[in-house]
């Protein structure tokens, strides 16, 4: 079968979901029609209805859309089985039942953001940066019954520099996401369907990627610098890492601070040796990737490691301004606050903040 001919309904809602389609469209392959998630009420008053990104790129290019409420309303499986799809293709979308992922004959599969079985869930990209890793990646598997468990069909692996946040990744991942979305319909094509798969291996030292909610974001600095450091840029821009600016008088008010960009120092607030603090945070994978070798984790093995050298006198969540830097302690570090929005204002330079904010030291971050 030409691609020509291979009926591909897409399914899939925000930014990251328009690189594949935009690749299956540009490439000729036949996209018959793009399901996506209902326009959403934004506003003040919820008065304005917001299309999905991947239905303002189908409308574009005059695909037809799809936007049901419930994945099982009868009106809208006999609408999807109208376009007598072949393949189904999947990116960051909802979780189908099997009267949807089973209904073409060559299945369904999807695009994740992430080196499976390694970060399941809802927020791959943030969690992986979150974490420290230094490689991550994108897989395509088919799907079953339960959450980003289905058969491996292949995976692309990408590293993540130090210094990149959460947004470079995203980019990267998208495109690369896109690439192995087509690579993997290719593979359908060659084999009519019977792309060679591998299970996934379940195992304890595997990263969960959970929904990121508003509390998720609260910066704890009495974790050392570097988990710290890696928790800000996996959260910028979006949904961004806060804390709260604290005065030391009590009866002030606490304000939100947001947090975008921090730099280490290697400055030790405990006067002495630095030896991660950091409580058990080994992450092992064990496992055979769909290319062969071992998946090992790429996050640091923090071990909890107790020195003669305790902090001596700085307080965790201190303000410190030199040479018109900002600089909070951790248990372990300084670390440098390059850039924030304070409540009320827009991001800025944390130097640019230090033009009206005179007194850090009468502050805590909490």
């Amino acid at each position: 079968m030409e691609k020509k001919n291979l009926r591909i309904v897409f399914m899939g809602t925000p930014e990251f979901a328009v690189g594949s389609l935009q690749r299956l469209v540009e490439n000729g392959y036949n996209v018959v029609a793009v399901v996506t998630q209902p326009d959403k009420p934004v506003g003040r008053h919820a008065s304005v209805l917001r299309p999905s990104p991947v239905k303002e790129y189908a409308l574009a290019h005059g695909l037809p859309v799809l936007q049901p409420l419930k994945m099982k309303d009868e009106q809208f499986l006999e609408q999807l089985r109208s376009y007598h799809a072949d393949l189904q293709v999947v990116v960051a979308f909802r979780m189908l039942p099997e009267v949807v992922w089973a209904m073409p004959r060559f299945g369904t599969f999807n695009v994740h953001a992430a080196l499976l079985p390694d970060y399941r869930g809802a927020a791959p990209i943030n969690w992986a940066v979150i974490n420290g890793e230094t490689l991550t990646g994108v897989t395509t598997f088919f799907l079953d019954h339960d959450i980003d468990t289905g058969r491996i069909i292949a995976q692309r692996q990408f590293p993540i520099p130090d210094d990149a946040d959460v947004e470079y990744v995203y980019d990267a991942l998208m495109q690369l996401g896109a690439q192995l979305c087509t690579h993997t319909v290719d593979l359908l094509l060659s084999t009519d369907g019977n792309a060679p798969s591998q299970p996934q291996q379940d195992s304890d030292a595997h990263h969960a990627a959970p929904k990121i909610f508003k509390e998720t974001c609260a910066i704890d600095f009495t974790l050392p610098a570097k988990r710290i450091y890696d928790f800000v840029r996996g959260l910028s821009p979006a949904p961004g890492a806060w804390c709260l600016l604290t005065p030391r008088d009590a009866n002030a008010p606490a304000q939100v601070l947001k947090i975008y960009k921090t730099a280490k120092t290697h400055e030790s607030t405990a006067g002495g040796a630095l030896v991660s603090s950091a409580p058990d945070y080994k992450a092992a994978k064990t496992g055979e990737s769909v290319a062969g070798g071992a998946l090992v984790s790429s996050a640091p093995d923090y071990k909890a490691v107790k020195t003669d050298d305790q902090p001596t006198g700085v307080e965790v969540g201190t303000l410190k301004a030199e040479n018109r830097r900002l600089f909070v302690a951790t248990v372990d570090e300084w670390l440098e606050i390059v850039e924030l929005q304070p409540a009320g204002k827009k991001r800025m330079a944390a130097r640019d903040y230090l033009n009206g904010f005179q007194h850090p030291e009468h502050f805590l971050l909490k």
